[in-house]
């Protein structure tokens, strides 16, 4: 009933589970994933507690086809699961039970020196959808890990995706210090629960998630100097604020604005925003 990659990035820093499915929320059930651990996405007649029993295999210094494999073994619905998981060293491994509804099955392969993924999907169109997939992951080599996992299940999605229609697609992206002013490894978690065309609508999301919940590398930072100061206050109370600072935290712009009343930069895309020169998405 799904299709999903779950990969490390091949600099080693980020893992994530892009997934897409005929199936109310598929993001709450299939995907999870640690920093520094793992990923694992769990379908078909999904057993949702092979999710944390993986990441603590993994912790615990298994490697993705160990994990795998003592899962499997454990379970006496394995012929009716689908797995793929990815370790902490961007090993990969994927099983597709002999239960599961055609057409069903899966690849792994590695990316760069230190990525890895792993594809699979059930009750899909053909395996063409697992190979669009895997073509676009490999196809993407320098882009951010949640751009080429959107990139692949947008793929598996126009190559036919899940045989019975679409419904819900979610992405899930962890890495070191990446989530909200730093303080968890959560850099994407979204879901789309029910939708006509649930992948070009988290497409969108992505977009929203790099705006306001991604920080400004040092190549997006402006700095503020006291005459750009000066015209951020006049702008900012132009909008009815009494200073910067209350704008920026008005419009969820924290991760894009360095702290302080006065602060020592601001992001270009911010920047173009406030000026009036760039719309705001929605």
């Amino acid at each position: 009933m799904t299709f999903s990659i779950v990969a490390r990035s091949d600099d080693g820093e980020s893992w994530g589970v892009a997934v897409a499915s005929k199936f109310l929320a598929v993001g709450s059930a299939v995907p999870a994933a640690a920093a520094g651990v793992g990923a694992i996405a769990t379908q078909a007649d999904a057993n949702l507690s092979f999710k944390y029993l993986a990441l603590a295999h993994l912790d615990d210094g298994a490697t993705a086809q160990v994990a795998l494999d003592r899962l499997v073994e454990e379970d006496e619905g394995r012929e009716h699961r689908q797995v793929g998981i990815v370790d902490s060293d961007g090993n990969a491994a994927t099983y597709t039970g002999t239960e599961c509804f055609a057409w069903a099955g899966g690849v792994t392969g590695r990316s760069g020196e230190r990525g890895g993924y792993a594809i699979q999907g059930n009750i899909l169109t053909g395996p063409e959808v697992v190979d669009a997939m895997e073509q676009a992951w490999q196809g993407s080599e320098g882009q951010s890990i949640e751009r080429r996992l959107l990139a692949a299940l947008a793929a598996g999605d126009s190559a036919g995706g899940d045989s019975r229609g679409r419904q819900a697609a979610a992405l899930l992206v962890v890495r070191d210090g990446a989530g909200y002013g730093g303080h968890d490894d959560v850099a994407v978690d979204l879901r789309v629960d029910d939708h006509a065309d649930p992948v070009t609508e988290l497409a969108r999301l992505v977009d929203l998630n790099e705006l306001y919940l991604t920080a400004s590398t040092p190549e997006e930072q402006v700095p503020v100097d006291d005459a750009l100061m000066i015209e951020l206050e006049a702008l900012a109370k132009a909008e009815g604020h009494d200073h910067f600072r209350e704008w920026v935290g008005s419009e969820n712009y924290e991760m894009r604005v360095a702290p302080g009343l006065r602060p020592a930069w601001i992001d270009r895309r911010i920047l173009a925003i406030i000026r009036g020169g760039e719309e705001q998405q929605s």
